[in-house]
């Protein structure tokens, strides 16, 4: 009986369980099939997390980063940081429905966030930072009601931030940073009394911060909206939230004063604002932010002084308000702060001496930066008391007295910057103090005037990590010492402008990471070391003003990396190497003042991104390289002071970027060229002193030079304002030379003139009734030579020797006619020659643009003159209407109101000959005459034309004439 009713119970408890566990399990397959999906959206997975642990064969709640509740054993945590998984998010992830942490940190997810993740509705931290998800910050994360945590920094979103995100009360901390988000920042309309933590910096939002966003975030305690490019005030509703800690606004484009109200941030530890347009005087009540650490208020517009009781400040660890514009003394309660370990006021207007006992109180100061003030007298020796210092700037002051000799006390520093002041060191014997500061990369102390002494060989014993060793202009002299060379991990050398004579020192060679050497204006004598070609990180060389001579060496071509390159003021001799156009980097190019001779290299024009080239005052010979053309980057070009020959290229007028152009004092021949009108920002222009000639040219920006630029050219002309005679054509000595044209003239236009003459004159006789017998009838042979005449001389200018053929048999026709109303400065002139006026191009008139199109024009008007014997002159012609417009209106409406009755007189079976004959005349005289240049017919393609109107002419009558006589 017992046994039977504990298995009654037994079945009834079964019976209830099933459906649970059923429902348990299908859910349970829910998830996994969720997290399978995943897995095989997953490309690359390197540590093989996924690939071998996550497997049917194991339970779901087993696999690694995955976490199931205890109650109903459902997937409620998701974590795989860090796994260096890519790939994308499947749908299914939104089956997770019990899901209430998604942690994808610190991998390599790309696309977009599928909308299916909505659906989770239980989700309370959702982590995708730092991967490369892409698209809009979707609105649907608004409706996760639950959502506490929301990190989606450092990925490629896009787009604007959506105010949904704005509407879950539960929000407690939002990171957006480091995305491409757009827009400006929406506001808050309601109590958001979770949310302390809001992080937007870099990215691009725009516009102001909301002036009532900060009314309903009262318990805000993180705000970063750094490298942004918002603008405006800070709203005064921000300091309304006492709870701050952390205010990051720097790198924007925020104005306006820092208002009295900042005292009531008293919780404030963090305070970022540098890089904006801020201004006006530092509050006073930023010394009631007792728990400030952290400063940083560089690049604004501050004025005023340093509040007094800034000591307050018990807690300050940076105080950075460098770049701005603070006056006055630094108040001493400054260096009584103990937990400094940075200060950095350079750049501003602060003067007076510093207090001697600074140093005293600042064991954890590391950076002192005071450089670009006023600051005055010595500088206090307590500071070699700040033991733990590694950056002492304070340079471009007015510091004076002796530099310590006991610096070795700053065993850590790693950049000491004295540079422009007025220290003085009695045979730099700072230097050996220094050798035991074993960290240090920058050396600078130049512009020191009154220190002197020379390089002892105890800078050799420098630190190994020296990069930098700056001290020009310190009236060094004597040698520089080889053991230089020892300081292997130099970057930079500055040496310029002292008294140091000798060699250079070959060890110099042997410094493999030297980006930059400076020793101009000192006295180094013979050659450049052939050790300096071992440099192959060498980009700056300087050398300029020593006495350097022999030829510069052909391994300087090796150098790939040089990008400056100054010789000049040297005594080099010999040619310049063809080596040194290998250098496809450089950018500045100066062998000026030296005795460099021979030709320029013939591929100079591989200096592709050259901007500035002298080789001025050497004796550079032969012609000027048509390849400096290819150097379209350049801006300034001076080769004035040599023996260059031949003409200035055509070509220069392509280095459209050119702002300097010196030739002065050479040999140069020839035009200047008009091509160089095109320079539109060539502001100096100087090529005096040589044998050029002809007009000097009137547009882009020669206008603006004066006669200097031109002087010792005794054969340019066409300059008045530059007291230069005009440009005037030779006239012709004897009738020898104009017998030239009849014998030899066979140029475009007098041919077609001829052609289209042979016509008419074909066509008069035709159109006869009776048979010519004088030479008196209708159009004579008589009546054509005057035709004949009168045009080429129209043509030829009055048959000027410049547009007949040169002792060379070289033809030189320049325009039909033009030349008597055109210059070539293309700019116009009174003439007595009334013929001209009416067949002159449009272009010539509205732009002054002479070209063979303006000529075929001309010649497209006389075309239609001959024919209907009307001169554009005719008094017919007033206002709008012309020749033109007259004859394409009458040809297509009635053909005899247009042609010389002369030619048409004749009614009879060869009229229709006659008359297709003149429409065709016609119409090729619209078509050479029509208003854009580049429409019209070349000269070349008229004469076949016209030859073809006359063949067909003479066919046409020919067959009139047979069918006749039958």
């Amino acid at each position: 009986m017992g046994n039977t009713f504990l298995s009654l119970a037994l079945l009834i408890i079964f019976h209830f369980s099933m459906p649970t566990f059923s429902m348990e399990l299908t859910t349970l397959l829910t998830d996994q099939s969720a997290l399978l999906a995943l897995r095989d959206h997953v490309i690359h997975d390197p540590q093989n997390v996924l690939t071998t642990n996550w497997s049917v064969s194991s339970p779901v709640c087993n696999w690694i980063g995955v976490r199931c509740g205890s109650k109903h054993r459902r997937v409620t945590a998701l974590d795989l940081t860090g796994l260096g998984l890519v790939g994308t998010l499947p749908p299914h992830l939104g089956n997770l429905s019990f899901l209430s942490l998604l942690y994808l940190t610190n991998n390599s997810f790309h696309g977009r966030l599928p909308v299916q993740l909505s659906n989770l509705q239980r989700l309370k931290y959702l982590s995708l930072s730092n991967n490369s998800f892409s698209g809009e910050i979707p609105s649907w994360l608004g409706s996760l009601t639950e959502l506490q945590r929301l990190y989606l920094f450092r990925n490629n979103f896009n787009g604007s931030i959506p105010s949904s995100i704005f509407n879950i009360s539960s929000l407690q901390k939002i990171d957006l940073s480091e995305n491409m988000l757009s827009g400006s920042i929406p506001s808050v309309s309601r109590g958001l009394l979770s949310l302390y933590g809001m992080y937007f910096y870099t990215n691009n939002l725009t516009g102001h911060i909301p002036k009532d966003m900060f009314d309903h975030l009262p318990n805000l305690k993180e705000l970063a909206l750094s490298f942004n490019l918002l603008s405006g005030r800070i709203p005064a509703s921000l300091f309304k939230c006492k709870e701050l800690q952390i205010l990051t606004l720097s790198n924007n484009q925020l104005e306006g004063s820092l208002p009295t109200e900042i005292g009531n941030l008293s919780m404030l530890q963090i305070f970022y604002f540098e890089v904006n347009h801020f201004g006006g005087e530092l509050p006073e009540q930023i010394v009631n932010l007792t728990l400030l650490e952290l400063f940083e208020g560089a690049y604004n517009n501050f004025t005023g002084t340093i509040p007094s009781q800034i000591g307050n400040l018990k807690n300050l660890e940076s105080f950075n308000l460098g770049v701005n514009n603070i006056a006055g003394p630094i108040p001493p309660a400054l260096f009584n702060i103990s937990t400094l370990s940075k200060i950095s006021l350079a750049g501003n207007q602060l003067s007076g001496h510093l207090p001697p006992n600074m140093g005293l109180w600042l064991p954890n100061l590391e950076e002192l930066y005071l450089g670009g003030n006023h600051f005055v007298g010595p500088f206090p020796m307590s500071i070699l008391n700040a033991s733990q210092l590694t950056h002492l700037d304070v340079a471009s002051n007015y510091f004076s007295g002796t530099i310590p000799e006991n610096l070795d006390n700053l065993r850590n520093l790693k950049k000491l910057n004295l540079q422009t002041n007025n220290f003085t060191s009695p045979e730099m014997g700072f230097l050996s103090s220094l050798t035991n500061c074993r960290g240090l990369e920058v050396l600078s102390f130049g512009h020191n005037p009154l220190v002197s002494g020379s390089l002892l060989g105890s800078v050799g014993n420098l630190s190994s990590s020296l990069q930098k060793f700056h001290a020009p202009g310190c009236n060094i002299w004597g040698s520089v010492p080889t053991e230089i060379g020892n300081l292997s991990r130099l970057i930079n050398i500055q040496l310029d402008n002292n008294k140091l004579t000798g060699l250079i020192p070959a060890s110099i060679g042997g410094l493999e990471e030297l980006q930059s050497l400076s020793l101009s204006y000192n006295k180094f004598e013979g050659s450049i070391p052939f050790e300096l070609c071992h440099l192959n990180n060498l980009a700056f060389l300087f050398l300029t003003s020593n006495k350097l001579s022999g030829p510069i060496p052909s391994c300087l071509g090796n150098l790939i990396s040089l990008r400056n390159l100054f010789l000049d003021s040297n005594m080099f001799s010999s040619s310049m190497p063809s080596t040194l156009t290998g250098l496809n980097y450089l950018i500045i190019l100066n062998l000026s003042s030296n005795s460099l001779t021979g030709p320029l290299p013939t591929d100079i024009g591989k200096w592709k991104v050259l901007t500035d080239m002298d080789l001025s005052n050497n004796q550079f010979s032969g012609d000027i390289p048509t390849g400096v053309a290819d150097l379209t980057d350049l801006t300034q070009l001076s080769l004035a002071n040599n023996a260059l020959t031949g003409s200035i290229p055509e070509s220069f007028g392509d280095m459209l970027s050119l702002e300097l152009l010196d030739l002065s004092t050479n040999n140069l021949s020839g035009v200047i060229p008009k091509s160089l009108e095109k320079l539109r920002y060539l502001k100096s222009f100087n090529v005096s002193l040589n044998r050029l000639y002809g007009e000097i040219p009137k547009g882009g920006s020669f206008g603006n030079f004066s006669i200097e630029s031109f002087q010792g050219n005794e054969a340019l002309c066409g300059a008045p304002q530059l007291h230069l005679p005009r440009c005037k054509t030779k006239p012709l000595k004897n009738s020898k030379a104009k017998a030239k044209l009849i014998i030899y003239v066979a140029l475009p236009i007098a041919s077609t003139i001829l052609v289209m003459a042979l016509i008419i004159v074909i066509l008069q006789s035709r159109m006869s009734k009776d048979k010519i017998t004088t030479g008196e009838d209708l159009l004579p042979l008589g009546m054509w030579r005057r035709i004949s005449y009168h045009e080429l001389h129209q043509a030829t200018d009055g048959f000027s020797e410049r547009n007949l053929l040169d002792e060379d048999m070289v033809a030189h026709l320049s325009d039909f006619g033009i030349a008597k109303l055109l210059c070539e400065e293309d700019s116009m002139m009174q003439t007595l020659t009334v013929a001209t006026i009416g067949y002159m191009a449009p272009e010539y008139g509205r732009e002054g643009i002479v070209s063979p199109k303006g000529d075929v024009y001309s010649f497209g008007i006389l075309m239609m003159e001959i024919i209907s014997r009307k001169r554009p002159t005719n008094e017919m012609f007033v206002g709008e209407r012309d020749l033109k417009s007259w004859v394409k209106e009458s040809i297509s409406c009635s053909l005899n109101q247009v042609v010389d009755t002369n030619l048409l007189s004749t009614i009879g079976r060869e009229h229709a000959a006659a008359n297709n004959c003149a429409l065709s005349i016609l119409q090729t005289g619209l078509e050479c005459s029509i208003e854009l240049p580049n429409e019209r017919p070349d000269m070349k393609e008229i004469v076949p034309k016209l030859k073809k109107i006359r063949a067909k002419f003479l066919k046409d009558t020919e067959r009139i004439r047979r069918r006749g006589n039958h």
